[in-house]
Order: C-alpha cells, then structure tokens, then sequence
C-alpha cells in the first residue's frame, strides 16, 4: 500500500500541473449542462404550412384560423391548387401541405363526412412525424367542436364512449429538459472516464516514464489503481459540480436517495475508468487512443437511448445496448432522479455496472504489460 500510496502522489500532482486537461474537465459540465439542455429539444414548435383551400367557405376558414392561431404552424402560403404549394416544400419553405377540397362545408353539412388531404416534408422525420400529428390533432378537436356535431352530439355517457384523460407522471409537463439533463450528467462521467484516463498511460508511453516505472517492484494492480483513483476522485468531484448546476439553472433535485445516485455513479465511473484505461494499454500512441476510444464512446452514447427509446430498438441492437454500462446508467440516472427510484427498484442495473468494473478492469490489469 506505501508503493500505491507514492503513485497516487505522483498522479495527482502530474494532473495538477496539467492545467489544460483540468480546465477541459471542470468546464465540461458547466458548458453541457447550461447549453446542451435549451439547444437539444425535440418539441417542435415553428412549422411551415401551405394551404390549398379550393373551398372558399366559412367552415375552411375557421379550419385555417384554428392552424394558425395554434401557436405551432406558420401559414407561409394560400394557394390554388396542390402543385403551386408544392414548390414551396421543394425549396423548403414549407414543412406540410394542407389540401381542402371543392364542397368541404357542404359534404360536412349534408353527409358528415370529408377528406382533406395533408402532405409533409419527410426530409426531417422527427420534424415531419410531429407537424403530422399537430396537424392531426387540431383538424379532430375541430371537427369534434363544429356547430353541425355539436348539435347531434351524443353524451358520451349516453353513447358508451370512452373519454381518455391522461397525466405525464414524473415529468408533468412533459419538457424535455427533465429528460435530457440526467443523461447529459452520465455523458460528463462518460467522457472523464472514457477520453482522459485513454490517454493516460499512454502519455506514460510516450514520453518514456512507463519504462522507469516498469523497472520498480511495483504490481501491475497497483498500477492500474493508481492510474485509476485520481480520476476517479475527480469524476465524483464533476458529477457533483453537474448535480449542483441541475438545481440551479434548471431545478432538478434528485427525487430519490442521493446515496443510491452516488453508489450507481461510483460503481459506472470505476467501470468507465477501466474501459479507458484497457484502451490505454492496448495503444501505441495517444492519436490511437483518442481514435478507438472516440468510436467506442460514440456506439456508447447511440445506444444508450439518450436520444431515442431502446424499447423501439430491434432486437440485436437491444442486445448490443445492454452490453455498454452507458445504457444501464442512463436509465438508473433518470429513474432516481425523476422518479425517486430506490436501490430495489434499479439493483439489476447496479449489478450489471459491478460486472463491467470487474472485467474491464480485471482485463486491464491482465494487459497492462510490465516487464522486470
């Protein structure tokens, strides 16, 4: 322990005097967690809609009053027919095409029933998908609150209807901050644990350190752990300073046990020092390290569902996803944070995180080349 006890002396004061990777570090968290949180929002709430109204009558005017007084679309065109507003999509001005046609109030008054046709933009899916169902939405209340309906309307008691309300548990208001900060706390782990330590040993190699060192009686564990707990302490050190800028710009506090964050945030950070430190021993250079560990962290973050669900995943991509400890530590941040998950309820996800400390690590240490 006296020999460990000398190498972490030497580390932390070799990381001291790196004022550059400290800055990199500690301003990491404030820059993603101010900016990335406002910038990435899938609500999508300015949409290009041209309208093809060939009816002319009081109830399409109301319809194109309703659009545009939504708050979501702006209505950039009226035109007279459909391929006059389709030039607009092409020069992307316009994001969806709403066609009413010929006899729209009379077909509603006389028969109840009438198609109108709606075109989107399918370029940007996310943005199509959304303006599809904004659009869908406005058109159905519309023709639910309609004189000539309401007049025969039903009680929906009386017809047997089921009328749905529903509630956003959680995240009440449905923003995507509340969805997006916890994870951007685990990619602030991600990339201490993964970049940094990746180039650590490697800079050991390069400038000619690792052969002094390679020559003391010195374990090979020892080595590693002594590579690994600077980090490690400083990785917590950053996850705080994250938790801390949560509460303040946004407002979010941990709903569950801060000692179950912290044990889930321990345990990852252990196994991302591992996976970088295993990227370490098995490169030349630190060019290489960044390179291979870049690619890896890369497939992490896609897979780890931050940006889309990995219930929607097909099924090699979710046997991939449970493979990286991002996926299992996204979902166990979000639980505790938001919905105040006790160890119980994510104990699976802690064990899986203990595995890949253990055999990155274990592997690590296993590679890490010392010759007497």
């Amino acid at each position: 322990m006296k020999v460990l006890g000398f190498l972490l002396q030497k580390e932390f004061r070799q990381i001291r005097r790196d004022t550059t990777i400290l800055r990199i570090m500690f301003m990491l968290p404030i820059i993603q967690l101010v900016i990335f949180p406002l910038a990435i929002d899938f609500d999508v709430k300015s949409i290009n809609i041209s309208i093809v109204d060939q009816d002319h009558s009081t109830y399409s005017q109301k319809l194109i009053s309703k659009i545009a007084s939504s708050g979501y679309f702006k209505v950039v065109s009226a035109e007279t027919s459909f391929k006059k507003s389709l030039t607009y999509i092409e020069k992307g001005q316009a994001d969806l095409i709403m066609e009413i046609p010929a006899g729209f109030e009379r077909n509603l008054v006389r028969e109840g029933v009438q198609k109108i046709g709606i075109s989107v933009d399918a370029i940007n899916g996310t943005k199509a998908g959304i303006g599809g169902q904004y659009l869908n939405s406005i058109i159905t209340d519309f023709n639910v609150n309609i004189d000539m309906n309401l007049r025969g309307a039903v009680a929906p008691e009386q017809s047997g209807a089921i009328d749905i309300t529903y509630t956003n548990w959680f995240n009440p208001r449905a923003e995507y901050k509340y969805n997006v900060v916890p994870a951007i706390l685990v990619l602030l782990l991600t990339m201490i644990g993964g970049f940094v330590t990746a180039l650590n040993i490697v800079k050991e190699k390069e400038v000619g350190t690792i052969e002094q060192i390679n020559v003391t009686p010195i374990k090979k564990w020892e080595f590693i752990l002594g590579k690994l707990i600077p980090f490690w302490v400083i990785g917590m050190i950053v996850f705080t300073l994250g938790l801390t800028i949560s509460w303040l710009v946004y407002g979010i506090v941990p709903r569950g046990s801060f000692l179950t964050l912290y044990s889930f945030a321990a345990v990852y950070l252990v196994a991302l020092l591992g996976f970088g430190l295993l990227i370490s021993t098995y490169s030349d250079n630190q060019v290489q390290a960044m390179f291979v560990a870049f690619f890896f962290i890369m497939i992490f973050i896609l897979m780890s569902g931050f940006f889309t669900s990995t219930d929607g995943m097909p099924g090699w991509a979710k046997v991939i996803s449970n493979m990286t400890p991002v996926a299992h530590f996204v979902k166990t941040d979000r639980m505790i944070i938001l919905k105040g998950s006790g160890f119980n309820d994510v104990k699976m996800e802690f064990f899986y995180l203990v595995g890949f400390a253990a055999i990155l690590n274990g592997w690590a240490i296993r590679n890490y080349k010392k010759t007497n």
